[in-house]
């Protein structure tokens, strides 16, 4: 029972992996919009319906500034990234912390 939920109260890792689920979330928005953006009143490519993920995506559909699409999805892959690194560091300090014991 001492183990239990050991990791989240040793380490940020819990945060970081909210914020990588967060990161997968928005780049499935922004593939939405820039998929949807040369369609009129039609859905040609759609997260599935019901679901956590698909209720997220505005149902709002203006014009798409793809260039500003693209590069907001350049900068979310850039954030995930870095999340991943760092909670890949995260766990690599557990693991050492455990190994020298």
């Amino acid at each position: 029972m001492a183990l239990f939920n050991f990791i989240n109260r040793v380490s940020s890792a819990g945060s970081l992996r909210e914020a990588l689920d967060q990161s997968a979330l928005r780049h499935k928005q922004i593939a939405d919009r820039v998929a949807n953006a040369t369609l009129v009143n039609k859905d040609g490519f759609a997260l599935p319906p019901g679901g956590t993920a698909a209720a997220a995506v505005s149902g709002e559909r203006g014009p798409v500034d793809t260039e500003q699409e693209m590069a907001a999805l350049a900068n979310e892959q850039l954030y995930f990234e870095t999340a991943a690194t760092r909670l890949k560091g995260t766990y690599d300090s557990i693991r050492r912390a455990l190994q020298d014991k």
